[in-house]
């Protein structure tokens, strides 16, 4: 498993990201002109003596303005056209207090991207041109040779084997290689004539994976802030619930009941954790495991919690659509309870995913999910709204799910809840589990089980290297987020949840 090593760093891209997404939940806050207040923004954000994106002011605003489109819910202005258009042009589509998600959701901003090397190894100055070279002699196409006493890579003959690296004493051979690229599981990633990154949207699966990866910033997706406010400003009953990975995201100091007293001040009507639905479902997939794969009746299954693994196992390997659990993913499970004790509420599910964003606007299993945004995204809302999560004082309490149910935020805990259920509920049953995490290690999984290597087995994927505590729209350290769910999950006063059937 290799996990992003710029993930939890404070960088300049991260800031940006923020910083939109403040600017546009200040315009739903306090905007009294909104188109005018909106093309204002890039020379706001982006001061003319201090950009520090790039080294051309107008390139930074360009891709600024671009970025606030997508936070809009609007979509990206076409690069070919003679006028492109305003920045608002559409705005009027967005301003409303109802919008679901439109795909493509994962964009890349073309005047962003570096047009990085897809796949190429290069020789470094700390070649010491050695005698031996042995770049030279296992080279299988002749693509290296020596000039002015140093190593040099033939491009055209190189076939990207990569033996020179493994060979080199000096360790002066660099692989370079497209950061978006390499985060992508399934080669969602493809190059313009221009050479700059574009995603086929018919293998996207919508991890956001390349977008975290990108060193650039050039790859965004679209968000709902804007119109969450706008419905919490009508009057509608907004309900929130929140994925289990959201403890230490908004500091190490606040706690879950500060979080949750916080959400209140900022308008939600009512906070409800999402490992409820997670209970719910850790029950249903161990009743099906025990009466269906332990029995043989069916070689094996496949949990259902990440959308961006179900979605690939859907396209790549159709044959396992049936091996998919059949029972509602928390947000969904989570989103039926709170309609059924408050039919007349709105659903917002705040969470680390950007796959939710399209699992919330499916058509083929209702959702009742309303809106949903990040943590990274509710992080922009606090701060526009100037409530700061360290100084609240704490009026509510956080005790409605198990610990199972809280372990769904990290690779694994979705596996090993369901194993702990069969073998508290149903003792004496075998149960044998596995997980994988990233997409690429997610497709060598179903590839293993389709040879009939993991039969008997509960499969759990994971699309992020890490589980959700490491998805796209968190604001920590992966790292320090497991460490914070699993003491999460230990101060739940149940373990596990009740058998419906006891």
């Amino acid at each position: 498993m290799q996990m992003n090593s710029m993930r939890g760093i404070d960088t300049p891209v991260r800031q940006r990201r923020r910083r939109v997404f403040k600017e546009v939940a200040n315009l739903a806050y306090h905007s009294t002109n909104l188109k005018d207040d909106m093309e204002a923004l890039p020379y706001k954000i982006v001061d003319y003596e201090e950009s520090e994106m790039w080294e051309n002011v107008y390139r930074d605003r360009a891709v600024v303005r671009e970025r606030l489109r997508l936070a809009m819910g609007m979509s990206l202005r076409p690069e070919n056209r003679e006028h492109p258009g305003h920045l608002t042009e559409g705005l009027e589509d967005s301003n409303i207090d109802e919008k679901y998600y439109e795909p493509p959701l994962m964009q890349v901003i073309p005047s962003a991207c570096n047009a990085c090397p897809e796949n190429r190894y290069e020789i470094t100055d700390s070649c010491m041109g050695c005698v031996a070279h042995p770049c030279h002699s296992v080279c299988p196409k002749g693509a290296i040779t020596m000039v002015n006493g140093k190593s040099v890579i033939d491009q055209e003959k190189c076939i990207k084997c990569g033996k020179c690296k493994a060979v080199c004493p000096y360790d002066a051979v660099c692989r370079k290689e497209r950061p978006c690229k390499a985060a992508c599981g399934i080669g969602a990633i493809k190059s313009d004539r221009l050479g700059r990154a574009v995603i086929d949207n018919d293998q996207c699966v919508s991890c956001g994976q390349c977008m975290v990866s990108c060193p650039f910033g050039a790859i965004a997706d679209k968000s709902q802030i804007f119109q969450l406010i706008r419905a919490m400003q009508s009057g509608r009953k907004i309900i929130a619930q929140i994925a289990p990975a959201f403890v230490g995201q908004f500091g190490p100091k606040v706690t879950p009941e500060m979080f949750k007293t916080a959400l209140k001040e900022l308008g939600f009507a009512d906070v409800y954790e999402t490992a409820i639905g997670a209970d719910l479902g850790c029950l249903a997939e161990a009743e099906h495991y025990v009466n269906v794969v332990a029995t043989g009746e069916q070689d094996f299954a496949l949990t259902s919690c990440c959308p961006s693994w179900a979605v690939m196992a859907k396209n790549l390997f159709p044959e396992t659509i049936d091996k998919i659990s059949n029972a509602l993913t928390p947000m969904v499970a989570t989103a039926r309870i709170i309609k059924e004790e408050h039919p007349d509420a709105s659903v917002v599910f705040i969470g680390p995913c950007a796959s939710k964003k399209l699992e919330a606007s499916r058509r083929s299993v209702r959702s009742d999910v309303d809106f949903v945004i990040t943590f990274e995204e509710l992080t922009g809302m606090f701060e526009a709204k100037g409530i700061l999560l360290e100084e609240i004082k704490a009026m509510d309490e956080m005790k409605d799910a198990t610990g199972a149910g809280r372990g769904y935020g990290v690779a694994g805990g979705v596996a090993s809840a369901i194993k702990d259920c069969v073998e508290k509920y149903y003792p004496g049953t075998m149960v044998h589990i596995e997980h994988a995490e990233s997409l690429a290690e997610c497709k060598k999984v179903l590839l293993m089980a389709k040879a009939g290597r993991m039969n008997g087995c509960l499969i759990e994927g994971m699309a992020c290297p890490g589980g959700c505590v490491a998805g796209a729209g968190t604001n920590i350290a992966i790292s320090q987020a497991y460490k914070e769910v699993a003491k999460f999950k230990n101060s739940a006063e149940k373990k596990l949840p009740e058998d419906i059937h006891e």
